[in-house]
């Protein structure tokens, strides 16, 4: 497949300027550094050969997560998928400087996928509730709802943690 100079300069830009958010995209939906780069590697092989006209640099990032999302959902469909290896198996070998920060990832990786993928659009990709709602092809009012179930679900979970880990000092004090 031979593209056009001016093509090829587009889709070098385009995995300059989103590469990394393609992939924490991906990694978000999959939990699975192996499927992310794959997926990685099909949407930006989709956008050199689509014959495709963008608006603007939002049209493209816009296309790009609707393509990753879309990659993502046939991923996660296949049997071998269902059957890999554990969260916790994979984030040893992801390092933390923080032990904090290793520990709130965990929880946003464990959190349902529609909370998990709002929460990584709006907070890791700075997407604002409307574009993530044209993203996901979901209303604004999902999103805000996906936003806050999330939110509950990691507060709630990250403060039984501490009164696990307070009452666990109290116990060895006693």
């Amino acid at each position: 497949m031979e593209l056009s100079p001016a093509r090829r300069d587009g889709v070098i830009e385009a995995v300059k300027r989103y590469s990394s958010m393609v992939y924490r995209l991906a990694y978000a939906r999959t939990r699975n550094h192996a499927d992310a780069e794959d997926i990685y590697q099909e949407v930006f092989l989709k956008l050199a050969k689509a014959d495709i006209s963008f608006e603007d640099q939002e049209h493209v990032k816009a296309w790009l997560l609707r393509v990753a999302i879309n990659k993502a959902k046939d991923v996660t469909r296949r049997f071998r998928w269902k059957h890999t290896v554990s969260l916790e198996d994979l984030n040893e070998d992801i390092p933390f400087e923080d032990p904090e920060i290793g520990t709130f990832f965990d929880e946003v990786m464990n959190l349902p996928e529609k909370y998990r993928v709002a929460i990584h659009l709006f907070y890791y990709e700075d997407m604002a509730v409307k574009e993530i709602a044209d993203c996901l092809q979901i209303s604004e009012g999902s999103v805000k709802m996906r936003l806050s179930r999330g939110r509950d679900l990691l507060k709630e979970r990250l403060t039984e943690d501490d009164d696990d880990d307070r009452s666990g000092k109290i116990q060895a004090c006693g």
